[in-house]
């Protein structure tokens, strides 16, 4: 029998599943229909029961027969990380009990860290990272409620429960991986932040981690780092014709700034280690100042922040001019000082690589000015500004075919007419238009989509966008103008295209863009 997300076995209860031997399949989200296996088809109230869920959860059914064995399978995949964690709790009580029976009155720090550290929380723990590297998750959330202690992944930009556990087994779950990360088991008022790596299916995994402390215990949020997810090409990314060649012509310079904007979450930091990944060669010096060091590179010389110590990334960039850098990538321009300096390692000869808080590429520009930067020093500095977010892409199995009409249809034909006709010439002269829907499959664990890509605008300098500059009295909306007749698509009109091309939904596009 083939895996079964956690997600498909959620949607019938626990209790159900082991009383009358039926299981979920699988499930088709744009037919509503759920897939269930019955080792005894006949049996009068597993019928009763699977029609109550039908009418509750307004699916149809559609019902398989499967052999007992077949079953036992599918539930020990259902039961078994919940299993693991009842018996690492049993030993865990077993030693509480032992050191009570000595006339301690409470657990000692030390005595607990040598409980979590045994074989069963250590597994239960190693299941948890496992799943999410298996499943490329780019998060875990390990969050205590009233009840239970709720485990979920972050997929494809979604949260997805993965596993319930018992509430009790919080406590050595979070110690376990405070003393992988090598923080403080006993506090538990105050976040902590750490990280720790392993290594998992033949390469190195790094786990970010930082606790917070809730009303019902601390909550655990572990970010994945897994850099054979980052080794991505510029059109990996989602970058492609013009905006593609833009940032080609950009990175080549020998100095410059290159500045990538968006909120957090929307792939910035990837885009940079990509550029860097293109710069990385032995002639090089490439120095980095980081917050935090995501990605381990080789070859490059990455330095991580510390404003507990004042080694903040205003200083740290003083002091990487002094390194004979090449290349300088700075985690984000935070401030004017910042901004000052990383103006000035441009100008200086340094092609210099960061990150700013816009909405929009256009917008690098006023945000600088608004550091002080002055409109003399910017024209001849910015090479390049991005704006990026990230959109879904469909699952390439089962996407569906849909010809556009109506609204929708209105909609993309007015984006088109806004893009510069080297961008549209397959679908110059069309009159019938199609996209595609998610439907859901088992490839993808019937969610629709698989992986993420980039939607871009990108804002290359030119000697008019420098004129408007310099003139005193520009606007927002003049740069944008101009950006858009130097042949500039905005993350919008991108998104359109990636729909026509069958690599996301219109709606993705559509509640993307509008972030």
């Amino acid at each position: 029998p083939e895996e079964i997300a956690p997600e498909i076995f959620a949607l019938i209860p626990k209790e159900s599943v082991e009383y009358y031997k039926i299981t979920a399949l699988g499930f088709d989200k744009e037919q509503k229909i759920l897939e269930v296996g019955m080792v005894y088809p006949e049996n009068t109230q597993a019928q009763e029961a699977l029609k109550f869920l039908s009418r509750q959860q307004k699916v149809i059914l559609k019902i398989y027969l499967i052999s007992f064995s077949d079953f036992d399978t599918y539930i020990k995949q259902y039961r078994a990380p919940e299993k693991e964690v009842e018996k690492a709790l049993e030993k865990l009580e077993e030693e509480i009990a032992t050191e009570r029976e000595a006339g301690k009155k409470a657990v000692t720090s030390e005595k607990f860290s040598r409980v979590v550290e045994e074989a069963p929380i250590i597994k239960m723990t190693a299941v948890i990272l496992r799943q999410a590297v298996e499943g490329k998750a780019s998060d875990i959330h390990i969050e205590p409620t009233t009840d239970d202690l709720r485990v979920r992944y972050r997929l494809d930009g979604v949260l997805y429960t993965s596993l319930v556990l018992p509430l009790k087994v919080h406590s050595a779950i979070v110690a376990r991986i405070k003393i992988l990360s090598r923080l403080k088991i006993d506090e538990t008022r105050v976040p902590q932040d750490g990280r720790f790596s392993t290594n998992m299916a033949g390469r190195r995994i790094d786990f970010r981690i930082s606790t917070f402390p809730t009303m019902f215990g601390e909550k655990v949020v572990i970010r994945v780092l897994d850099p054979s997810e980052g080794l991505l090409t510029l059109t990996d990314l989602g970058l492609s014709g013009n905006n593609l060649a833009a940032v080609k012509r950009a990175i080549v310079k020998p100095d410059g700034m290159i500045l990538v904007t968006g909120p957090t979450g929307s792939g910035k930091t990837t885009t940079l280690y990509t550029v860097l990944r293109i710069l990385n060669k032995e002639e090089v010096n490439i120095v980095t100042l980081e917050d935090p060091v995501e990605y381990f590179m080789a070859g490059v010389n990455q330095s991580q922040v510390r404003p507990e110590i004042d080694y903040t990334f205003a200083r740290g960039l003083r002091q990487i001019l002094r390194q004979d850098p090449d290349i300088i990538m700075v985690g984000e321009i935070r401030d004017e000082e910042t901004a000052s300096l990383a103006v000035q390692a441009a100008l200086t000869g340094h092609l210099v690589l960061s990150t700013l808080h816009t909405t929009s590429a256009v917008g690098v520009i006023p945000r600088l000015l608004d550091m002080d930067i002055k409109p003399f020093l910017l024209s001849p500095t910015l090479n390049v500004a991005l704006s990026q977010r990230l959109i879904r892409v469909l699952c390439p199995i089962c996407k569906k075919r849909v010809a556009l009409e109506g609204e929708a249809k209105k909609y993309v034909l007015e984006r088109l007419k806004e893009i510069p006709k080297a961008e549209i010439k397959k679908w110059q002269g069309k009159n019938e238009f199609f996209a595609y829907e998610p439907k859901g499959c088992k490839k993808c664990n019937f969610r629709g989509y698989s992986g993420r890509k980039g939607i871009f605008e990108v804002v290359e300098m030119s000697d008019k966008l420098a004129e408007i500059i310099l003139s005193g009295s520009f606007s927002e909306r003049a740069m944008l103008n101009e950006a858009k007749d130097q042949g500039m698509i905005t993350m919008e009109q991108d998104g359109i295209l990636k729909v026509l091309e069958g690599i996301t939904s219109l709606e993705e596009v559509i509640s993307s863009a509008q972030t």
